[in-house]
């Protein structure tokens, strides 16, 4: 396996910036702060749309996770390519369940 990664990078060790510590407490503020956000969204009245904001701050909490704590900003293209067809796939899920459950009778 190593020999092909060094074929692949071409010998030589993929190396990225080591990420600082304020980076980290910037997205762990702002982590908090969108759960804060969707404490408070939970206890408004937004009709059909309270789902909608819900899953909004989620995909947003979600990729500031995956981004930052999971290193996947620093991987290959073809991981991110393989990464965005796997969200594609959930989203496709998410949207037939929905629309099984808005109109079923």
């Amino acid at each position: 396996m190593s020999e092909m990664i060094n074929e692949v990078n071409g010998g030589k060790p993929k190396i990225h910036e080591p990420i600082s510590y304020g980076r980290y407490v910037l997205v762990w503020l702002g982590l908090t702060a969108l759960t804060c956000i969707t404490a408070v969204v939970a206890g408004i009245n937004l009709a059909a749309f309270t789902l909608v904001v819900a899953l909004l701050i989620a995909v947003t909490k979600a990729s500031m996770v995956v981004s930052i704590f999971m290193h996947v900003k620093f991987e290959d293209k073809i991981f991110k390519v393989f990464l965005g067809i796997a969200g594609f796939t959930i989203c496709v899920i998410f949207t037939l369940t929905f629309m099984d459950v808005f109109f079923r009778r």
